[in-house]
């Protein structure tokens, strides 16, 4: 395969993280808990792992709580509450995921309210949050029907992503295994899910994976498929999802196993990336005034099977978690928006999400 960029080069950026960088990783990689990384002499060098945290695979921080949420993607999901303290993370409150296999959550505008997507059991699950930020029992719950075309990822339903609109009004959903994006109404204050509507129905075997809304962009959505490696640029009128464009998120004419997993925009919103598994490599869209996107790049990601990444450093760099290689790396980021590879990378065991705190 070949890259723009693709040969490794010295960090052109200063050797510092704006926070600690944590890495979530699976027990079942290898995985101990959260690894901290920090950068000593232009290197990347792990410490320590907090076995507090375990299965660790995606999260979200509460600025209203000083609270860290995090999903613990096993058969018995739960959904942990943590904060950061001098000698490590504490643990604040553990509670059940709703289903089986948390793989996203969520947290609404007001951050009265988190939103968990149960990827194993297909369920979606909504928690109000008390005074401290922890979650009230019980959880609202909403379980899926429905499969899709692909008889070894789509025989059921799959939440694989939750993420509240841009009013606060609806709760989106993506159904890696049904093909559709769900919307629900949604009343943070008092923690609860209307009736499921479907908001798109995407092509057969396509599998949505991750949608992405944007300030810069209030009336377009952004949701990418896993199994068709596919971008798709939609129209939002209130809970309902309108396709107005489906982009391919490969080179043209490559052939080979790949599938997407993650999407991000930077602070500007003018640039959107998408990881390749597969292709090994982040795509760089353009996006234009009215939120229509235009591929610029294909650079390497660094390692196998680049699962999530993220901005650090003001949006001058790039963290990517290797699920397959077990493997971290730093990409720069170019004024542009484009990126170049670094030599910053490090082994973590089990590695599957990056956050800064």
């Amino acid at each position: 395969m070949t890259f723009a960029e693709a040969r490794p080069e010295p960090s052109s950026t200063p050797a510092s993280l704006s926070g600690q960088l944590w890495i979530g990783t699976y027990a079942g990689g290898g995985g101990a808990g959260l690894y901290p990384l920090s950068i000593e002499a232009d290197r990347l060098v792990i410490g320590a792992a907090d076995a507090v945290a375990r299965n660790a695979s995606f999260g979200v921080y509460s600025s209203r709580f000083d609270a860290q949420y995090l999903a613990d993607e096993q058969d018995d999901g739960a959904l942990g509450v943590y904060r950061q303290a001098s000698d490590g993370w504490r643990m604040l409150a553990s509670s059940s995921s709703g289903g089986a296999a948390p793989c996203h959550v969520a947290l609404d505008r007001t951050q009265s309210c988190i939103a968990i997507a149960n990827y194993g059991s297909g369920t979606t699950a909504l928690y109000r949050l008390d005074a401290a930020g922890l979650p009230i029992l019980t959880a609202d719950t909403h379980k899926a029907v429905g499969h899709g075309p692909d008889r070894e990822r789509q025989t059921s339903p799959h939440a694989h992503w939750v993420g509240f609109g841009l009013d606060n009004r609806f709760l989106y959903v993506a159904d890696l295994g049904a093909d559709v994006v769900r919307a629900f109404a949604v009343d943070v204050k008092l923690g609860t899910l209307g009736t499921p509507r479907i908001a798109l129905i995407a092509p057969p075997g396509s599998g949505p994976r991750h949608m992405l809304f944007t300030a810069a962009h209030p009336g377009t959505a952004y949701l990418i498929c896993e199994l068709s490696s596919t971008l798709m640029i939609l129209d939002v009128d209130g809970a309902d999802l309108r396709t107005r464009a489906t982009l391919s998120t490969l080179p043209a004419g490559w052939r080979g196993a790949t599938i997407v997993a993650h999407i991000d925009a930077n602070a500007a919103g003018d640039r959107l990336y998408v990881s390749n598994r597969g292709h090994d490599s982040i795509a760089v869209f353009a996006l234009d005034p009215n939120g229509d996107a235009t591929l610029v790049q294909h650079v390497a990601s660094g390692g196998a099977s680049p699962r999530f990444f993220t901005m650090i450093d003001d949006g001058r760099r790039m963290v990517v978690a290797h699920e397959r290689d077990h493997r971290v790396t730093i990409l720069d980021v170019r004024p542009d928006g484009t990126l170049v590879p670094t030599d910053l990378a490090v082994t973590v065991p089990g590695a599957t999400f990056a956050f800064v705190r």
